[in-house]
This record gives C-alpha cells, structure tokens and sequence, in this order.
C-alpha cells in the first residue's frame, strides 16, 4: 500500500462545535468534525472568501481525513440559549475586520430571533488529513502554513470557539488515515472516526459503519451529501503522556 503524507491537527479549546444537520433554530452537534467544517477553517485560513464557491466545493472535495477523541468532555455539553431583538441598522463583528450590517425594513426586525446552539466544553481532538490528488494548489504544506499564518482570525465551529493551541501539529507517513491516528501519541484506545477504505472495516476496532452527511454544496451554501465512515477505537502506537 502506498505511504502518503498527513497534516496532523489539534483541535483544543474551552469551546468547540463541531456542527449536525440543524432542524429551525436548534444547532447540534457531533462529537467529529464535519468535511465541511474543515473546509470553512481552511478557506478561512487562506483568506477565501464565501462567494468563491468554487474554491470551497474543490477544496472539500480533496480532504481525506480521519479524527479521534484525545479528551472526551469533562464538563459536558454547554448549551446556549440565545435571544436577540435587532434591528435594521444593527452591525455585526466579522472575521475580516469590517463590520456587517443587516438590509431590511424597520418592520423585518420586530420580533426577537431565537436560537440553541450547543458546544463541547474542553475536548481535545486530534487530525490527521492529507489532499487527493496530491500536487494540486492548495497543496498540503501550503494548508499547514495558513494554519500557522491564518490571513483571518480562526475558530472552530462557530466565532467564540478560539483554539487554545496551535493547530498546525506537523507531519507524518502512513498507508491510511488510521494508521496516521496511531502515529500521534495517546492515552489508551481513543473512540475516532476515519473514511471507509481508510483503516479496518471489521474487527474489535470497529464499532459500525454509517452514512454521514456532512459534505456542504458551496454554490447554494446548503448540506447535501453523504460519505461512508467508520466510528471505531484508535491506540496509538506509542502511550501519550
């Protein structure tokens, strides 16, 4: 089987969302990333803008990757209950430095928007993802620098999830996004989801094969794909501290 080159990422920080399909003004999540997530937090990173949808969707459709769960959460799931009246010459903050305004008449503004969102509170999870093919631009060392020197401030999830250390973790070898996992230390097996073809399809390690819609259509902005993955353990070849 053939070695391929991995960027490993370390997602860590007091809050992160790692966002499910949201049904009105509930906002789930999942206890991965979603393809779609790292996409935005790479685009994000390289200074893209949303309406270079073509970017976006080529980008996406590149990412091979598996995740695993290094700290589960010790404090649980924070859910935040927000209510909010604004009005139509209210401003926002945004990623890029400007402020952003909201069009609409007096009257489009008058009742209060309601929203749930939940966050992880104190997960730690680790990355490992390569580009396919290979050598095209963005390549993979050109993803690891923006990681390091985003042209944009970074979050994961959602704007107040700040990461509390670098994400750029550096590179490793290995045949697939499974074995990458077992590169980077842990403590113990560690529950983790990788693509199906990426690591075992059957044994102790797999606990069961889904469909996993997380794959975003960047042209209309909605979700409208699936991948197959497996969820299962990961042990590390070498004990984290």
């Amino acid at each position: 089987m053939a070695e391929h080159r991995w960027l490993i990422i370390h997602l860590e920080a007091p809050l992160m969302a790692f966002g499910g399909v949201t049904i009105d003004a509930i906002g789930v999540i999942r206890d991965f990333p979603a393809t779609s997530m790292l996409t935005g937090l790479f685009a994000n990173a390289l200074g893209w803008r949303r309406t270079e949808w073509e970017k976006h969707q080529c980008l996406q459709d590149r990412l091979v990757f598996a995740a695993r769960r290094d700290r589960e959460n010790p404090a649980g799931v924070l859910t935040d209950v927000q209510n909010a009246q604004l009005k139509n010459d209210d401003k926002g903050w945004t990623t890029w430095g400007q402020p952003e305004g909201r069009a609409g008449g007096l009257n489009t503004f008058s009742a209060p928007h309601r929203r749930r969102r939940d966050y992880h509170m104190d997960a730690a999870v680790t990355i490992a993802l390569r580009l396919e093919p290979e050598h095209e631009s963005p390549n993979i060392e050109a993803l690891a620098e923006a990681l390091d020197r985003p042209a944009r401030p970074l979050f994961i999830g959602r704007k107040p999830c700040l990461p509390s250390c670098r994400l750029n973790g550096g590179f490793v070898t290995a045949p697939t996004a499974y074995a990458a996992l077992k590169c980077i230390p842990c403590k113990g097996a560690a529950r983790a989801l990788w693509p199906l073809g990426e690591g075992p399809q059957e044994g102790a390690e797999v606990h069961r094969i889904i469909d996993l819609p997380d794959i975003r259509n960047w042209r209309t902005g909605l979700h409208g794909g699936v991948r197959k993955v497996v969820e299962g353990t990961v042990t590390a070849e070498r004990p984290g501290p």
